[in-house]
């Protein structure tokens, strides 16, 4: 379920109130632990935390229109979903995110890039933070050049 808000604090606004305050509170995790260089727009009809075309030119390769996303976090119909691509394409990233999960007594329920949540309590809100913070946009950069040129 996309939106069509122009901006952040529109999309917020135009959330239910349980899933408004669930949404901040992992967007306020993200944030604090976002590493220097990304930016925080609305992107898909999420919220969207990409690669600014001044770093990265080319943008996202299936769509150079668009700028290269590094995060991504929605409210679709029945959940709440964060897209991590670094979870997806990085080595030993979704391993890593699974065992971490386990020591937790969380149960993940992920697809290749997206972990569905319908409440806060479903996330180990650390393990977010991490997981945003092991990789700067330079390293981001580099790896998804990488990981073009093999496509």
């Amino acid at each position: 379920m996309t939106s069509g808000a122009k901006t952040v604090a529109e999309y917020l606004a135009s959330l239910p109130d349980d899933r408004r305050d669930v949404v901040s509170k992992v967007r306020s995790v993200i944030r604090k632990h976002l590493p220097q260089g990304f930016e925080e727009q609305m992107q898909y009809g999420m919220i969207g935390y990409v690669v600014p075309f001044a770093a990265f030119p080319a943008g996202y390769h299936a769509n150079p229109k668009e700028p290269l996303t590094f995060i991504s976090l929605g409210s679709q119909k029945n959940y709440m979903s964060l897209y991590m691509m670094t979870v997806y394409g990085w080595p030993g990233m979704a391993d890593w995110m699974k065992q971490e999960f386990t020591a937790r007594g969380k149960k993940l329920d992920m697809g290749k890039s997206c972990i569905r949540f319908k409440k806060a309590d479903d996330l180990p809100l650390d393990v977010i933070g991490e997981a945003v913070s092991r990789v700067s946009m330079a390293e981001y950069i580099q790896g998804c050049e990488k990981a073009g040129k093999k496509l």
